[in-house]
């Protein structure tokens, strides 16, 4: 292969192991995304669904899984490329551009998988309808930036604290991380993340469930929020979404390492 290839190889590369980390934790740990998002709907876990079926939506996810890490990866490494460094300012770098990017791909269904989480009895393709003739294509994208604005804090948290852990890991060993202590990395840094942006995910949720003409800012939403329930309102779920992140770290991270080491001379 000559040096010519490897840019394009390395960006096919990351596609692949990216889409392969994303389907992999999205697809695996579903039923925990469920109870979260009903806990944190506006009407109620019950009338949500409760913990009745708990794979509902799932279908939204896997269309749209893989493309969103795909795309979240070959960011985030090219932009590493390009700045030519691995320090924990280049990797929340890198994280909040690729999470940005990665969102275009799933604002869209993320929406309809939490829309059919929380409404039961409707199918994926009468809430795909519903919302382009209420609001047409731009419909798709409502809670994008509520969407960003929780996954960039999210990213900066937790990239730099899985890199560093993975350092101090490689240091400890005296070789390189291999990849289920990568995972274990990953399923601390997950966990710490998820437990300190909450509250944005609990505004994600609400945006994004409010099928209504009304479209608050991300701050109106997180006062609405606590003003209707106070400190317990805003970390609505938050057990869930720790005990997700923290097992979707290990898969994630995992499987991402997984296939950066079977694909490493292709």
């Amino acid at each position: 292969m000559s040096d010519s290839d490897t840019p394009k190889s390395e960006f096919v590369r990351w596609l692949v192991c990216g889409a392969t980390a994303g389907l992999a934790v999205d697809l695996s740990l579903y039923p925990l995304d469920t109870l979260k998002t009903r806990l944190q709907s506006e009407v109620g876990f019950r009338a949500a669904g409760g913990c009745r079926n708990l794979y509902r939506g799932m279908s939204s996810v896997a269309i749209g899984s893989a493309p969103g890490a795909a795309l979240f990866f070959t960011s985030y490494s090219s932009i590493k490329k390009v700045i030519g460094s691995d320090s924990p300012l280049t990797n929340a770098i890198g994280a909040s551009i690729a999470e940005t990017v990665a969102c275009l791909v799933r604002v869209p269904t993320e929406l309809i998988k939490q829309r059919a989480q929380a409404n039961a009895g409707r199918s994926i393709a009468s809430i795909a309808g519903l919302i382009y003739r209420n609001d047409g294509l731009s419909g798709f994208y409502r809670g994008y930036v509520s969407t960003v604005a929780r996954e960039i804090p999210f990213s900066l948290i937790e990239f730099p604290l899985w890199e560093y852990l993975k350092i101090k890991v490689a240091h400890h060993q005296q070789r390189e991380c291999l990849p289920i202590e990568s995972a274990a990395c990953g399923s601390v840094a997950g966990c710490v993340a998820a437990g300190l942006t909450t509250p944005l995910d609990v505004v994600k949720t609400r945006t994004m469930l409010n099928e209504g003409s009304q479209k608050l800012s991300t701050m109106a939403t997180l006062r609405l929020v606590h003003s209707q329930g106070g400190i317990n309102a805003l970390y609505a779920g938050v057990w869930p979404r720790m005990s997700w992140m923290a097992l979707g770290g290990f898969v994630f991270f995992g499987a991402y390492e997984t296939a950066c080491a079977l694909t490493n001379n292709f």
